[in-house]
């Protein structure tokens, strides 16, 4: 098997699906390896090193995808400018790709129609189920942590205020106050690292087992009142809540970030549209100065005026959308994220060639799209709204 490692084409995006270390365990388990030139360099694993792991270094993107019989990158495919093809464009028929696509995520549609179309087989590692036998190749866990420890420090940059308090000679300041919505892996690593700046925090999930673990970091719990039969589906995870219940955690939200001096959104519900739960009027009545930062983003976002892969300053509030947080922390997260990824392709490898089981649970969690068709329930959910 030829695995193909392009450069991210992304601004901004740093990060590498492999390391030396897993090229080095890949050509271990019998593949060639085609990592493209200067392709980790962002995340300063360099050319050199891969050489000696026994990758091959190709100058061309386009090479890379002609000749891999698997693709691995880090974000989904995009306008590659230095061909003037999508990068859909440049890969072929029966190919396979891994890497996040976010396929439920409209901006994505079009894109996840052309690999449909184009024969290719593609997998999305936002799909992998959070269970006990997933664990290892579960990216998204692992970027989560890297986005919920990253945000709160870009949130702390942007601030007008200090998190700590501070003791002066003209007086005291009081502590910042930080709301974690969404208390996931990310969020958690979120109010964390909130407390740790200093800040006062404040947390609040649908989910009560969530909460719990909130509590526990010392968090003061903002309780939505959603009944856990609604909140909680298979695997601990969120369920999407109808309507009436989420107008109803809009209604409570409204009132406590009207204090808040950062608000950090995470709250998902996996392969579906991320859940709205903080609309522009509720925005506008946020303290002057304040930071919301919304990690929901590749989903949609929990904020309805998150500027999409960027930031801006709305109503006095820094409303901070950018997409690839874990790529601003890219050693750390590439290390993550390479092993994640090698565990993933060696569970899905059976004599030198993938082998996808459609009954198996992962299999079928992160298939987006097989034999011409899109199959991803979420994206196809999406689609047809």
């Amino acid at each position: 098997m030829i695995i193909g490692i392009p450069k991210e084409i992304m601004p901004g995006e740093a990060r590498v699906s492999a390391t030396p270390d897993t090229v080095k365990k890949f050509i271990t388990d019998g593949a060639t390896v085609l990592v493209e030139q200067n392709a980790g360099a962002g995340s300063f694993f360099y050319d050199d090193e891969y050489v000696k792991a026994g990758a091959q270094i190709i100058a061309s993107a386009e090479e890379i995808f002609q000749k891999a019989d698997l693709i691995l990158k880090v974000k989904e495919p995009l306008f590659n400018k230095n061909y003037n093809k999508h990068e859909v464009d440049l890969m072929h028929e029966g190919q396979y790709l891994i890497t996040f696509i976010h396929p439920a995520s409209p901006v994505n549609h079009e894109m996840v129609k052309m690999l449909a179309a184009k024969g290719v087989i593609s997998m999305t590692l936002d799909g992998v189920p959070r269970i006990s036998r997933a664990q290892n190749m579960d990216a998204l866990t692992s970027m989560s942590t890297c986005a919920g420890y990253k945000g709160i420090l870009i949130a702390a940059n942007d601030m007008a205020k200090f998190i700590p308090p501070m003791f002066t000679a003209v007086g005291s300041v009081q502590p910042a106050k930080a709301l974690v919505i969404g208390v996931g892996v990310g969020g958690l690593q979120a109010l964390a690292t909130a407390k740790r700046l200093g800040a006062i925090t404040y947390a609040t999930d649908i989910r009560p087992a969530a909460m719990e673990q909130a509590q526990s970091l010392g968090a003061k719990i903002i309780d939505m009142g959603i009944p856990a039969d609604l909140a909680v589906g298979t695997g601990g995870y969120a369920k999407n809540l109808p309507e009436e219940w989420i107008i109803k955690e809009r209604e409570k939200l409204r009132e406590v970030i009207k204090d808040m001096d950062i608000v950090f959104c995470s709250a998902l519900v996996p392969g579906k549209m991320a859940p709205i739960l903080i609309t522009e009027d509720m925005v506008k009545e946020m303290p002057n100065g304040s930071v919301l930062v919304d990690i929901s983003i590749d989903q949609g976002g929990n904020c309805d005026i998150t500027p999409a892969g960027t930031k801006d300053v709305k109503h006095g509030v820094t409303l901070i959308g950018i997409k690839n947080i874990p790529g601003l922390l890219p050693t750390s997260s590439t290390w993550m994220f390479a092993n994640n990824v090698y565990n993933l392709v060696k569970y899905l490898t059976k004599d030198g060639k993938i082998e996808l089981d459609r009954a198996d649970e992962i299999v079928d969690s992160i298939l987006v799209s097989i034999d011409g068709q899109v199959v991803h329930t979420g994206a196809l959910e999406a689609m047809n709204k």
